[in-house]
């Protein structure tokens, strides 16, 4: 027992002396902020919802704090003009991520675009993303397989489900996965999409949770050379998953263009084509290697589908407690679409409240109310405080949603706060008041797609079926925290169809 002793109490001298030595190093001071205690720092006191305790924080240190935990030395900002500092003024700095290991290992070495270091490999792999993929003219011509997948759950809910309960986060979740899968994989995976697809559903629920479950790796530097919870192990076996399914279907392709010959492909072309077509480009800007492919394919996949269906799921519970509200966007549906059709693409710009309910949903329940942690590659100074490098900073976009100063009643869902400009609050990061995906150079580059299959996914629920909850059902607007922000218990309807026509369910 007295080695242990001496052992506790060597290990929290060197802690405050680090502190002591971080705090002294510049005459700026550092961020103010709970002690927490010798070693551990702050991380008995969190709890598991991060972004409710980080808010809490804020209430009691103010719009910059810091907090340790374990090593590692963590910012929170809750106020929008500091914000700006960090995502603008100093983009550059902050232009880095703080990369946990297990997702370092399952995102191909952190090659992708979401973790990859601010630079120019990062250019290339965003621009090849933007320009080849996420453009208009890409995006136009893969709205045949987002059609389908929408039309096709939409039938078998008529067929199969009717009357009874349905969990509409599975739901969405099953609409969105297959979707993006078609669009990725394009018609690669014909007669062979339920297996494909299954083994791809199983392997991105598993990536959820591993990348937002908490590693000790990474918040002790002590222990950065031991797997202690088994992590790095698990990350390398996802990483096997996500190999296998697109080395399958890398090689379909290859066979098919082989058996058609060169110019005699006319299939529909899924984003695993187009980037396929750049393997051998020669212009050295737009080459990628089949490891850079897979990386930007599992961008799609992770960021395409939990985003997207979880909003749907948070969406859909808001007009369920909204009736009045949903009624308007019922009308609107029934004036654009008519009941005689179904929602198509073109549609979507009409639906101005509509629009407003989705973006007063994001306000309210924000995908990443943390984002994706930023990393100053140097020490700098934010808000007046000492920021040192490589500290791992929040940027707390919930607490930024609700706050009083910033919106007139901020905890009562109002879609009408969207209906009078629509253009101020768009999803682009202009206006730091609302930032749902982000903002400055490091915004999340898929926000086409997300907001085309959102409004499209969404505006076919409720044009399609009348939704109420089960006899005896209460709406609880709980939630949890993972990478993206979940119901905590799943939302469940029952449908009642609207159409006139029963064809259109077919």
């Amino acid at each position: 027992m007295e080695i242990i002793t001496i052992l506790v109490t060597v290990f929290a001298l060197i802690w405050f002396l680090c502190i002591f030595r971080k705090s002294n190093k510049d005459n700026v001071p550092l961020p103010p902020g709970p002690l927490g205690l010798p070693i551990v720092g702050y991380l008995p006191f969190l709890g598991n919802n991060l972004h409710h305790e980080f808010t809490k924080l804020g209430q009691i240190y103010g719009p910059i704090y810091k907090l340790w935990l374990g090593s590692k030395l963590c910012v929170v900002i809750n106020s929008s003009s500091l914000k700006k500092e960090v995502v603008r003024d100093q983009y550059k700095i902050f232009g880095n991520r703080d990369t946990p290991v297990a997702t370092l290992i399952s995102t191909y070495g952190g090659i992708d675009i979401v973790f990859s270091p601010y630079g120019p490999h990062w250019k290339k792999m965003r621009k090849t993303f933007v320009h080849e993929i996420l453009s208009n003219a890409s995006l136009d011509a893969c709205y045949s397989f987002r059609r389908e997948e929408v039309k096709k759950t939409i039938s078998q809910v008529y067929n199969e489900n009717i009357g009874m309960a349905i969990d509409i986060g599975e739901l969405a979740f099953l609409i969105v996965t297959n979707a993006v899968m078609s669009m990725m994989l394009g018609e690669t995976i014909q007669g062979v999409t339920h297996v494909v697809g299954a083994e791809l559903r199983k392997v991105i629920a598993e990536h959820m949770l591993i990348l937002a479950k908490p590693n000790v790796t990474d918040l002790f530097s002590l222990l950065a050379w031991f797997d202690v919870q088994g992590m790095e192990r698990q990350a390398k076996e996802i990483l096997q998953s996500y190999d296998k399914v697109f080395n399958y279907a890398i090689e379909r392709h290859t066979s098919i263009v082989v058996a058609k010959g060169v110019g005699g492909n006319e299939q529909r072309k899924g984003f695993l084509q187009v980037l396929l077509g750049l393997r051998d480009h020669v212009d050295s800007d737009s080459k990628l290697t089949i490891t850079q492919i897979k990386a930007l394919l599992m961008d799609i996949l992770v960021g395409g589908t939990d985003i997207v269906s979880n909003t749907v799921e948070w969406v859909m519970a808001k007009l369920i407690q909204h009736p009045k509200v949903m009624e308007k966007v019922h009308e609107e549906l029934t004036e654009v679409v008519g009941l005689n059709n179904i929602v198509e693409e073109f549609h979507l710009p009409k639906l101005r409240n509509l629009d407003a309910v989705v973006k007063e949903t994001l306000r309210l329940h924000p995908p990443f109310p943390l984002l994706v942690s930023r990393c100053p590659s140097t020490s700098c100074t934010v808000g007046g405080y000492t920021i040192p490098k490589g500290t791992t900073v929040h940027l707390n976009v919930g607490a930024m949603h609700r706050d009083p100063d910033l919106w007139g009643n901020p905890l009562e869902f109002r879609p009408e706060r969207f209906l009078n400009d629509p253009n101020l609050f768009d999803y682009r990061g202009n206006n730091l008041q609302y930032l749902p995906f982000g903002s400055g150079r490091r915004i999340c580059a898929g926000i086409p797609l997300a907001e085309k299959m959102l409004m499209h996914v969404v505006a076919s629920l409720l044009h399609c079926f009348k939704w109420e909850l089960p006899p005896g059902q209460v709406l609880d607007f709980s939630d949890k925290f993972c990478i993206v922000v979940k119901k905590k218990n799943p939302l469940v309807a029952m449908p009642t169809p609207r159409l006139s026509k029963l064809e259109l369910y077919e």
